[in-house]
Order: C-alpha cells, then sequence, then structure tokens
C-alpha cells in the first residue's frame, strides 16, 4: 500500500511538471510573438502565436494576438476565425469586450453594418465603459440607417423603371394592334381608290370614244350634205 501511495505521488509529481512545463512554454512562445509584433515582423509574429496554440490550443490569448497578426497581413477572414474562437472559450469579461470590439470593426470594414452593430452592442455588455465602442456602435448604426434607406430607394427606383417598361411594352402591343386593324382597312380603301380610278378612266374613255363618234358623224353628215347640194 505504501509503494502504491508512493506511486501516486510520483505520477502527480510528474503531471504537474509536464503542465508547468507547457505553460512556460506557452508564455514564451507568447512573448517572442508579441516582441514581433511590436517590431512588426507579423510573419514571426504569426509563427510564435501559432506555436503557442500547438501547446494549448485554447489559449485565447494567443488567439486574439494571432488574429490582431493576421489583420495586419491583410487576412482578414482568418483573423475572424480567431477571433470568433476565442469568444467561443474566453470568460473574462475585458477579454470579450476587446474581441467584440475587434470583431465590430472587421464587420465595420466589409460594410457588414447589422453584424458590426451586434458586435459593439455585445462588447459594451461586458465592458459598458468603454467609450470608443460606443461611438463605434453609433456610427455603424448611421450608416447601417443609410444603407438600408439606400437599398429601399434602389429597390424603388428598380419597381418604378419595370412600371415604366411595362407601360411602355403595353403601349407598343396596343399600337401594334391598331396598326394591324387599321392595315386591311387601308388596303381596301386603297383598292376602292383604285377601282373608282379605273372606272373614272373607263368612262372617259368611253365617253372619249362617243365624242370621237359623234364628231365623225357630224363630219359625214357635212361630207353627205355637200355632195347633195353639189349634185342637186
Amino acid at each position: 500500500m505504501m509503494g502504491f501511495r508512493k506511486y501516486i505521488g510520483t505520477l502527480l509529481l510528474l503531471i504537474v511538471s509536464a503542465s508547468a512545463f507547457a505553460q512556460k512554454a506557452e508564455r514564451d512562445y507568447i512573448r517572442k510573438g508579441n516582441r514581433a509584433y511590436k517590431d512588426s515582423v507579423y510573419v514571426d509574429a504569426d509563427v510564435n502565436y501559432r506555436k503557442a496554440l500547438e501547446v494549448n490550443p485554447k489559449s485565447t490569448v494567443s488567439m486574439f494576438n494571432l488574429g490582431n497578426t493576421l489583420l495586419q497581413q491583410n487576412k482578414v477572414q482568418e483573423a475572424m476565425e480567431q477571433y470568433a474562437g476565442a469568444a467561443r472559450v474566453e470568460k473574462d469579461k475585458m477579454n470579450l469586450a476587446q474581441i467584440f470590439h475587434n470583431m465590430g470593426v472587421i464587420y465595420h470594414v466589409q460594410k457588414d453594418y447589422a453584424k458590426a452593430v451586434e458586435a459593439y452592442k455585445e462588447s459594451l455588455r461586458n465592458n459598458p465603459k468603454d467609450d470608443e465602442t460606443r461611438y463605434n456602435l453609433a456610427l455603424a448604426q448611421k450608416m447601417l440607417k443609410d444603407q438600408q434607406q439606400n437599398q429601399q430607394n434602389q429597390n424603388q427606383q428598380s419597381q418604378n423603371q419595370q412600371d415604366q417598361q411595362k407601360n411602355q411594352d403595353q403601349q407598343q402591343n396596343k399600337e401594334q394592334q391598331q396598326e394591324d386593324q387599321q392595315q386591311p382597312q387601308q388596303q381596301e380603301n386603297k383598292e376602292d381608290q383604285m377601282s373608282k380610278e379605273n372606272a373614272e378612266q373607263l368612262l372617259n374613255s368611253v365617253m372619249q370614244d362617243e365624242r370621237d363618234v359623234q364628231e365623225k358623224v357630224k363630219k359625214q353628215q357635212v361630207i353627205q350634205g355637200s355632195k347633195l347640194e353639189k349634185d342637186w
């Protein structure tokens, strides 16, 4: 029994020693990452924060600092993933306030004002005294209102254009129908006009023929009269 207790004690000592070693390694990597970040050597900072996370995957400090480093490298989506991961694990309210503040800034820059407003609100729930977050919240709310108003105006303009196009199409269809209805009548009128002109031409021709006949008769009568007078 005494030997068993000694074994348990040795095992606990080893576990404590390993845990202490891991914590020290994590802190060392974080310090190296912080120094690199301060010197703007973001690639080295990135590497050291990731090494700290390999030692302790739940290190919210490493996640948050890595998120900041990724932002400096314009890796916005990866930074957001680190912040979101830290927010799920972190318990300290002040740290949560900083995490949601940074998330709000990213949404703000992306013009996703609705999500920015929610992130800023969550930040203020954890730290109501943060004036910078409160200012950002007010600005995001104004931008969201303007965005919604602009979208509403665009939708109304688009609807007006659709209505106008619909009215134009209806008017064109109506004019086309009227034109189709008028064409047979115009053709009929044209044919009637042609028939009338042909009739007039035929009548004129007949009258001209009749005049010609009458002239011939008169000439014949004159000729015949002359002959009779001469013979008589």
